[in-house]
């Protein structure tokens, strides 16, 4: 061996390091970490609710990355009524004719409301440029102008986030083929999947590009790493959080005070009633 070796750490140290890695890889509990970020989505809404903020989340991403599945857990344990939705459809022919953003600013939030976009208006800058849906022109001059919409949504006291989530070919692919051969699955499997799948790297060009010119100080992008699924909803929920500077509100309790005593005059319906049957009898 050279006289002049010094390793870093012995073999048995270097081994210790990496089980130490390993265990706390290990003890990381997920269903707890979210379930805690969960009770603080919670109090931000009733920060929300009493404040009269509004908040525009926008998620964008490569198919199959996982953002339903961060939604979902983003809006589970919270009021629809304040945790809003937006993922439309294909815009009708009337749709097509008006100004490009005129349709994604109808779906704003008033005082007291978060709008989660299920894809947003970057469907010009993303799947529309693609697939040829707008020209590459307009495609263009929307990267151009989305800065200064989105200027004008800041300046008007909304905070917009903004959250791309990435995923690798491989992970892509194994996605793709679980919805193949899972029936619970199938229904998320779109023509326009199949075609994000073949036209990778198309995809690849057009997002580089969006996350370049669209990216600002008023409005960022944040990526998320998203392969491993449960890690991405939690550093992207956890983000949100520290995003957004809310405060704890004192819930009131409500006084339930007595139930009314039967009347004495009350006579039992003995109609005959269609019961759903015990299904796990």
């Amino acid at each position: 061996m050279d006289e002049n070796y010094e390793p870093s750490r012995t073999d048995g140290e270097a081994g210790r390091v990496e089980k130490d890695k390993k265990k706390k890889k290990k003890s990381w509990d997920y269903d707890k970490e979210i379930g805690r970020l969960q009770v603080e989505l919670a109090h931000l809404q009733a920060w929300i609710k009493k404040s009269g903020a509004r908040i525009v989340i926008v998620f964008e991403g490569r198919d199959a990355a996982g953002k339903g599945g961060m939604i979902k857990r983003i809006t589970e344990r919270v009021s629809p009524r304040v945790f809003r939705i937006v993922a439309l459809p294909a815009p009708t022919d009337r749709e097509k004719s008006q100004i490009y953003m005129q349709r994604y600013i109808a779906h704003m939030p008033a005082a007291g409301e978060v709008v989660i976009f299920d894809r947003s208006w970057y469907n010009r800058a993303g799947v529309d440029r693609v697939m040829g849906f707008c020209s590459d022109k307009k495609a263009q001059r929307f990267l151009e102008l989305a800065p200064r919409f989105e200027a004008a949504i800041v300046e008007s006291g909304v905070v917009l986030l903004k959250y791309f989530l990435t995923v690798s070919e491989e992970e892509q692919e194994r996605r793709f083929r679980r919805r193949i051969d899972d029936p619970l699955r199938q229904w998320k499997l779109s023509p326009m999947d199949v075609e994000s799948y073949q036209r990778w790297w198309d995809y690849t060009r057009v997002y580089d590009e969006m996350l370049r010119m669209t990216d600002s100080n008023h409005a960022p992008w944040w990526v998320v790493p998203s392969d491993d699924k449960k890690r991405a909803r939690v550093n992207c929920i956890s983000h949100i959080l520290q995003s957004i500077p809310y405060e704890r509100v004192k819930f009131e309790a409500p006084d339930l005070g007595k139930r009314q005593k039967r009347p004495a005059d009350f006579v039992e319906d003995l109609s005959v009633r269609h019961v759903v049957p015990d299904a796990t009898s």
